[in-house]
C-alpha cells in the first residue's frame, strides 16, 4: 500500500531555512513515503496527506484535497492560523528538546547580558574607558517571564539556578517549583510591579498583539540596581508596540532592549533599532529549528497518528497556540 506522500511547504530566504536542506533531511527519515518540495511539478495533489511547513503562502495548503496533519516547523503558528482558507485537520506545533534549550539559551544569555551590565562595558571597550562600576549579584535582580510554557518554564527553572529571583505570568494558573506564578488579567500588575527584567515567550493571539507597550512597561519595578526595567522578547513581533518601545527607552520608561523579533521580517535596512545605543538586536534566531531534530520529530507524529495513536502538541484552534 503506497502511503500518503509528506510535501515541504518552507519559505524562508536565508540560510537557515534552505528548503534543500530540509528535503534531504525529510528523505532520511521518511524513506517509506514520497517527499515532494513545493512548488513542483507533476504532482497530484490527491496524493499528499501530510505538509510541513515554515511560512507558506495564504491558499497553499488548500489546494491539498486529503491532507490529512499539518506540521509546522517553528514553535509560532499565528501566521497559518491567519490564513483563513487553512484547511480543517490538525496542526501540529513543534516541540522538541532541541528547541528549548536553544530559547533557554537566548533568554540566559540575554538576562545575563543585561545583568553584568554589557552594554556599558562595550561602551567602555569602544572608548578604551577603564571604569568598571560595582556589580550586583543575580539575587538582586527579579526576572518576570511571561507565557509559561515549555519554553518559559524551562528558562526559569534555569534562571533560578543561576540565582536570580524568577516569577512568570500566563493566561492560566500554572505551578513551577521555585517561581512565583502570576495568572490571568487580575494578577498581571502584581507581577509587573515585582518585575526588573521583563522575557517573553507569549504566543500571538488577538489577546496577546500589542501587549508589550507603555502601559505595560510603567508598571514594571524602576527601582532595582538596573536603575530602569529592561525588555527581552524573544516571542513575537506583534506582541511588541515598537513606536512605544523606541519612545521608553528615551525617556527612561525602560532602560534597555533585546529583541529578536519584529513586526516586519526582515527588519528594513531604515529602522532605529539597528543604531539604537541601548537595543540589543538578533534576527528571529533565538530559538533556530534545527532539520534533524525536527525531520526526525515530524517522522514520529505521521507513524504515530497512522498507527492511530494521538498527535502530540496539537494547536488548540480555540486559543490559537
Amino acid at each position: 500500500m503506497t502511503k500518503g506522500a509528506l510535501a515541504l511547504l518552507i519559505h524562508g530566504g536565508t540560510d537557515n531555512w534552505s528548503p534543500d536542506r530540509w528535503k534531504l533531511r525529510f528523505e532520511d527519515v521518511c524513506r517509506d513515503r514520497r517527499v515532494i518540495l513545493m512548488p513542483a511539478t507533476g504532482v497530484d495533489p490527491s496524493e499528499v496527506h501530510y505538509a510541513a511547513v515554515w511560512k507558506p503562502v495564504p491558499g497553499e495548503l488548500a489546494a491539498f484535497p486529503n491532507l490529512k496533519v499539518i506540521f509546522n516547523l517553528g514553535a509560532g503558528v499565528d501566521a497559518l492560523m491567519a490564513d483563513k482558507s487553512l484547511p480543517d485537520v490538525p496542526l501540529v506545533r513543534v516541540a522538541v528538546d532541541d528547541l528549548t534549550n536553544r530559547m533557554m539559551e537566548y533568554v540566559v544569555l540575554h538576562v545575563l547580558m543585561h545583568h553584568r551590565q554589557e552594554l556599558y562595558l562595550r561602551d567602555s571597550q569602544a572608548a578604551k574607558r577603564w571604569a568598571p562600576k560595582p556589580q550586583w549579584p543575580a539575587g538582586a535582580l527579579s526576572v518576570g517571564i511571561m507565557g509559561l510554557g515549555t519554553l518559559g518554564i524551562r528558562s526559569a527553572e534555569v534562571l533560578k539556578t543561576i540565582g536570580f529571583r524568577v516569577a512568570g505570568w500566563s493566561r492560566s494558573p500554572r505551578q513551577v517549583d521555585g517561581v512565583n506564578c502570576f495568572a490571568g488579567a487580575a494578577e498581571l500588575d502584581a507581577f509587573l510591579r515585582r518585575t526588573d527584567i521583563l522575557v517573553s515567550l507569549l504566543p500571538l493571539t488577538a489577546d496577546t498583539r500589542g501587549i508589550l507597550n507603555r502601559d505595560i512597561f510603567a508598571k514594571l519595578n524602576h527601582t532595582s540596581p538596573l536603575g530602569a526595567p529592561v525588555l527581552i522578547n524573544a516571542g513575537r513581533g506583534g506582541l511588541q508596540n515598537e513606536a512605544d518601545i523606541l519612545a521608553c527607552l528615551v525617556d527612561g520608561t525602560l532602560g534597555a532592549v533585546s529583541l529578536d523579533v519584529f513586526t516586519q521580517e526582515p527588519l528594513p535596512a531604515d529602522s532605529p533599532f539597528w543604531t539604537h545605543p541601548k537595543v540589543v538586536l538578533t534576527p528571529h534566531n533565538a530559538a533556530d529549528t534545527d532539520p534533524d531534530e525536527i525531520s526526525k520529530y515530524v517522522a514520529r507524529q505521521i507513524a504515530r497518528f497512522e498507527t492511530g495513536e494521538a498527535l502530540e502538541n496539537a494547536v488548540d484552534r480555540g486559543r490559537g497556540y
